[in-house]
């Protein structure tokens, strides 16, 4: 019994250990991975004219980075890319909409996410943000109408269903 407790303490501290590796490794995997992305996108990009895919990609890490000036520019060039079609356009936009909002340009990123709306009326993500931005500029009418179409398109979306149940609350005066 004596010589079982600094056997389960040993024991315990190198499942800790490893559990803390195996997340350090992993973060570092993935960070690996996101800078080797971002630097062959940037040398491609400045050698040739990208396609759509290649400038979200790059804007969209520089969005995770929190870059959103360079992100917003990347965009940009994504609407323009050599192979645009109309229906690849809506993530872009909802992107685009959220690099915006970051920098509390909130009535350019209502016309983004509205017009990725537009390309893609059934677009959650986009209704969510749309939703998000109302509240920020506190129209909160206009919110809980957004969020209750995401919730006609996607009847289970957690955050349209939170968001909406709060503002009924708001709109409705308790008695």
């Amino acid at each position: 019994m004596e010589n079982s407790l600094p056997i389960v303490y040993l024991f315990t501290l190198l499942v800790l250990l490893g559990l803390a590796g195996w997340a350090i490794v992993r973060q570092v995997l993935k960070t690996r991975k996101i800078e080797n992305a971002l630097s062959r996108l940037e040398r491609k990009l400045k050698k040739e004219r990208g396609t759509v895919q290649e400038y979200y990609e790059l804007g969209s890490i520089y969005a995770d980075k929190k870059m959103f000036a360079q992100s917003i520019g990347l965009f940009q060039k994504a609407l323009k890319g050599v192979d645009v079609e109309e229906e690849n356009l809506a993530p872009v936009h909802n992107a685009l909409g959220f690099a915006y909002f970051a920098q509390e340009q909130y009535d350019i990123a209502i016309r983004e996410y509205k017009e990725a709306i537009k390309i893609d009326p059934g677009y959650v993500t986009a209704l969510n943000n749309l939703g998000h931005v109302y509240e920020r500029k506190k129209l909160t009418a206009q919110a809980l109408q957004t969020y209750e179409e995401a919730l006609k398109y996607e009847p289970d979306n957690a955050t349209a269903k939170r968001r909406a149940d709060s503002l009924r609350k708001r709109l409705v005066p308790s008695s």
